[in-house]
C-alpha cells in the first residue's frame, strides 16, 4: 500500500539571498522519527522539462511514501498534462509559499487556484495550505513607479481565506525547525496519511467483500423495528382558563363599584394580586413599607375605596367584598383592563383600541393607560407595560401564581390529605379544572365548606398537580411519581397534564440503554395495566409497542407472564427481532459451522 503527495510552489522567499535553505519536504523526511529509506530524485515533466524532485520512503513500517515536490507553477502553464496528472494520482495535496512573497501569492491565488479546483473535480482529497517563513516588518515604499512592494507580507487572513475557498487545512510554519516540522507540520500530514489509508483499506474491504458474496451464502438481514407511536402534546390554554373564569365569575370574591355604586364588575383578588403590587397593597397581602413605591401607593389611595374589614380571603357563601373606584373614568373602563389582565397582560395594543373607541377622547384615554402602566408596574422600576416585550410577560401568572402556591394567604379551601392541610384558591382551581368548578358551584357538600377531604392520593403527588395548575408546569422525579401524577390527572380530568406525565414517561423509558433496562426492578407491564385502567390510550398503546421493540428483554421477565392473551398476541405480531430472522440466524450459523469457516457478521 502506498500514499502519493502533491506538493506545489516554493517555500523559499524569491527576493531573499538564502537560497541553500533546505525545502519543507526535505527537512520533514529527514527529521520524522517514522520515515525510512530515503531517496530523491529530479524528474522531468511530460515535454522533457526537470521541474520537480521526486522522493520515495517508507512510513509507518512498510507503507510507500512517494511525494512529488514541484517548487515552479510554470508546470501548470507549459504542461497541463504532467499537473493533472499529479493532482489526479494524489492522495494529499501541499501548496506552499513564503509570507514574504505576496506576487507569488496572488498568482497561486488569481491562477493556479482556479486550476487545482478544476483538476480536482469536486474529489475529496486533502489539501493543506503551508504558509512559510517570519513575517517582515519593513514598511513598503508608496511611490507607484516602485516596485518594492511586492516585498509586503502576506497576512494570516488572507492566507485563511484562500484555505476557506479550496477547503483546505491552513498552517503557518514561521521556521523549518524540529517544533514546526515534527509536531506541527509532521503531525497534520500523518494525520491524512493514516486518513488516506484508512480510506483505502476500506475500499480494499469492500471488494473483497464484494467478491465473496458471489461465492458465500449470505447472512440474513435484520430488519428494522416498528416505528413507535407518536405522542402528541396539547397546547397551552392557560390564559384563556383564567379569561373565562372572569367572564364567567365563578368564585368571585371582590366586586368593583363606582361611587354611586350603580354597576358592579365582579373579580377574583388572587389573579388580581398576582397581576399587581397595587392589588396586593389593597387586599393587605402587602403593606406599604412592603412596596417601596411612593407612587403605588399614592394611586391606591387616590383610586379605590375598600370596604373595612373585608380584604382577606372570603369564604363561601359571603358575598364579595366592595370596592369603590373613585375615577369615574377609569371605572367605565374597568371591565376592558381586568379582560386585559385575566388574558396575560400582553395585549398592550388591543387595550389601547379598547379604551380609544370607548372614551374617543385622547386625553382621558392616556389618563387612564397611565393608571394602568402605575397598577402593572414593578415597585422600584421604571419600565412600563407597553415597553415589555410580549414573551417577558405572556407567562404572568405561571411565575406570578407560584407565590399563592401552598400559602394561606387570600385562600378559602384548604383540602385535607393524610393527615395534613393544605391551601388553596377557589378561583385559581375552578378556572383550571372542569371538575373541581363542577365540585365548587354545584350541589355539593364542598361548594359550601372550606375544608374539603381528598382520599385515592398521596400529598406529594396531589400537591404536583396543584402546583400545575398554578403554574402550568410540572417536574416529575420519576417515572412512578409521573404515574401518580397521571392518575389524579385522570381523576380530575385535567388533559393536558396527564399528556405531559405520558410524554415525561416515554421520554425516560426511551434514554433507557439495553442494560439498564433489564436489569431495573421497574415493572413495563405493571405500568401498562395502570395506563390501560386510567384511560391512558396513547401511553398503554406505546408501551405494547415499547414491549414488542425490546422482546428479547421483557421475555425473560416474569412480569411477561402477567401479559393478557390480547396483549401477548400483539407482542408476539410486532416483536422485534421477528422469528423468522431468528430462524434464519440459525440456519446461517449452521452453514457457517459446516463450511468451517469464519463468519464475517457474527
Amino acid at each position: 500500500m502506498s500514499v502519493n503527495i502533491a506538493a506545489f510552489g516554493n517555500e523559499r522567499d524569491g527576493f531573499s539571498e538564502d537560497n541553500q535553505q533546505p525545502s519543507l519536504f526535505w527537512s520533514y523526511l529527514r527529521r520524522s522519527a517514522l520515515i525510512s529509506q530515503i531517496d530523491s530524485s529530479l524528474s522531468a515533466s511530460h515535454v522533457g522539462n526537470p521541474v520537480f524532485t521526486e522522493y520515495q520512503a517508507c512510513v509507518f513500517g512498510n507503507v510507500r511514501l512517494v511525494v512529488h515536490d514541484c517548487p515552479l507553477w510554470d508546470i501548470f502553464d507549459s504542461d497541463w498534462y504532467t499537473s493533472r496528472s499529479l493532482i489526479g494520482g494524489a492522495d494529499i495535496i501541499v501548496i506552499k509559499y513564503s509570507v514574504n512573497d505576496k506576487t507569488s501569492f496572488q498568482d497561486i491565488k488569481e491562477s493556479y487556484v482556479p486550476m487545482i479546483k478544476k483538476a480536482l473535480n469536486h474529489c475529496s482529497v486533502p489539501v493543506i495550505i503551508s504558509a512559510i517563513g517570519a513575517r517582515k516588518n519593513g514598511v513598503p515604499c508608496t511611490c507607484p513607479l516602485c516596485t518594492s512592494d511586492r516585498r509586503s507580507c502576506v497576512t494570516t487572513s488572507e492566507g485563511v481565506q484562500l484555505a476557506k475557498e479550496l477547503g483546505a487545512t491552513y498552517l503557518e510554519l514561521h521556521t523549518l525547525n524540529d517544533f514546526y516540522i515534527q509536531k506541527y507540520f509532521g503531525d497534520v500530514l500523518e494525520y491524512f496519511m493514516i486518513q488516506s489509508l484508512n480510506q483505502k483499506s476500506s475500499e480494499k474491504m469492500k471488494k473483497r467483500k464484494k467478491t465473496q458474496k458471489c461465492h458465500r451464502v449470505q447472512p440474513p438481514q435484520l430488519e428494522q423495528p416498528e416505528k413507535m407511536p407518536i405522542l402528541k402534546g396539547e397546547a397551552s390554554h392557560y390564559d384563556a382558563d383564567l379569561h373565562n373564569l372572569l367572564c364567567c365569575c365563578q368564585c368571585a370574591d371582590v366586586a368593583f363599584c363606582p361611587e354611586d355604586l350603580s354597576t358592579v364588575v365582579e373579580a377574583h383578588k388572587v389573579i388580581l394580586c398576582s397581576a399587581s403590587h397595587l392589588f396586593m397593597l389593597l387586599f393587605e397581602v402587602k403593606s406599604p413599607a412592603d412596596i417601596h413605591d411612593a407612587s403605588i401607593v399614592h394611586m391606591a389611595q387616590s383610586l379605590f375605596a375598600v370596604e373595612e374589614g373585608a380584604t382577606r380571603g372570603v369564604p363561601p357563601g359571603v358575598p364579595p367584598v366592595r370596592v369603590v373606584v373613585k375615577d369615574a373614568v377609569f371605572c367605565s373602563c374597568l371591565p376592558d383592563i381586568l379582560r386585559f389582565i385575566y388574558s396575560g397582560a400582553f395585549q398592550w395594543e388591543q387595550l389601547e383600541e379598547d379604551i380609544k373607541k370607548k372614551l374617543k377622547d385622547p386625553e382621558k384615554t392616556e389618563h387612564v393607560l397611565e393608571k394602568v402602566k402605575c397598577i402593572l408596574k414593578t415597585p422600584g422600576k421604571l419600565n412600563t407595560v407597553k415597553d415589555c416585550r410580549p414573551h417577558q410577560i405572556k407567562r404572568l401568572y405561571n411565575t406570578s401564581l407560584r407565590l399563592f402556591f401552598n400559602t394561606p394567604v387570600l385562600a378559602d379551601v384548604i383540602f385535607k390529605i393524610q393527615g395534613a392541610t393544605v391551601p388553596a384558591h377557589r378561583a385559581v382551581l375552578v378556572a383550571r379544572c372542569e371538575v373541581m368548578a363542577a365540585m365548587f358551584n354545584g350541589n355539593y357538600l364542598e361548594a359550601n365548606s372550606v375544608l374539603v377531604p381528598v382520599y385515592g392520593v398521596s400529598k406529594d403527588t396531589f400537591l404536583s398537580f396543584l402546583e400545575y395548575l398554578y403554574t402550568d408546569s410540572c417536574c416529575p422525579a420519576s417515572i412512578l411519581q409521573a404515574m401518580s401524577l397521571l392518575i389524579c390527572a385522570e381523576m380530575y380530568q385535567v388533559m393536558r397534564l396527564q399528556h405531559i406525565c405520558e410524554l415525561y414517561i416515554i421520554t425516560q423509558l426511551q434514554s433507557m440503554p439495553s442494560r439498564e433496562l433489564a436489569s431495573t426492578s421497574l415493572s413495563i407491564v405493571s405500568l401498562l395495566k395502570k395506563a390501560k385502567f386510567h384511560n391512558s390510550d396513547c401511553l398503554s398503546t406505546w408501551l405494547l409497542h415499547f414491549i414488542a421493540t425490546n422482546y428479547l428483554i421483557f421475555s425473560q421477565k416474569p412480569e411477561f407472564q402477567d401479559l393478557s392473551v390480547e396483549e401477548r398476541n400483539f407482542v408476539e405480531m410486532h416483536r422485534w427481532p421477528s422469528h423468522l430472522y431468528l430462524k434464519q440466524l440459525a440456519d446461517y450459523r449452521n452453514y457457517v459451522h459446516s463450511q468451517k469457516c469464519h463468519c464475517a457478521v457474527m
